[in-house]
């Protein structure tokens, strides 16, 4: 396919950029957006709404790193660039916060429990959205819990990237293993968040072991 069909099909397609890095088309929703600054630093636009000339690159740790090494990002800004030490580790970081912001959200709304035994009555009741259970939370617990969601084949409710400590900073409690968000749109938006970020953790780890 020629550059100039390329370009068409991204003209007629808002929702589909082409990665720098790849040179493959993918959903926006699949890739992330960097502008330069006025000084010149590269900025990582996550929300998409940064002003300027902006380069698309696979939402993928190992893709950001790669890019990083071959200087993809003066070459698609067509200008130099400077770039964040640990890149990749910021972004993290910022698809981190927003899926925390999201849930600190939902908590504050009243759409959110907590803890076992009320997790447990709202799937029981048919009303979690999104089941929560921590990376670190023991492997029994989560096992019950999530195996409702898998046995009703809605596993794709399941949220399971995030530490404890990370549940137990944006929701200001402690010791946080297992959560359910009622369902509406900020259980949708903090779906969303989640998957980019385990996404963007999990794609990455596997194309640095391929």
């Amino acid at each position: 396919m020629t550059g100039l069909a390329q370009q068409t099909i991204l003209e007629d397609d808002p929702n589909v950029r082409m990665c720098a890095l790849t040179r493959t088309q993918r959903p926006r929703g699949e890739l992330l957006r960097f502008v330069a600054s006025p000084d010149g630093d590269l900025v990582p636009d996550l929300k998409e709404n940064l002003p300027g000339r902006g380069v698309w690159l696979s939402l993928s740790r190992a893709g950001v790193g790669e890019a990083v090494r071959r200087k993809v990002f003066a070459r698609a800004l067509k200008a130099p660039v400077r770039l964040p030490e640990n890149l990749a580790d910021l972004i993290a970081r910022l698809l981190l916060k927003d899926a925390m912001s999201c849930l600190s959200l939902a908590s504050k709304a009243g759409q959110l429990v907590a803890g076992f035994e009320k997790t447990e009555a709202m799937l029981a009741h048919g009303r979690a959205a999104v089941l929560i259970a921590a990376s670190d939370g023991a492997e029994d617990g989560r096992r019950k819990l999530s195996g409702k969601l898998r046995a009703a084949d809605q596993a794709d409710r399941l949220v399971e990237c995030f530490a404890s400590a990370d549940l137990d900073l944006a929701l200001g409690r402690t010791n946080v293993i297992h959560a359910a968000i009622n369902p509406g749109g900020l259980a949708q938006k903090f779906l969303a968040c989640a998957r980019r970020y385990e996404f963007f953790e999990l794609n990455g780890a596997a194309q640095a072991e391929s």
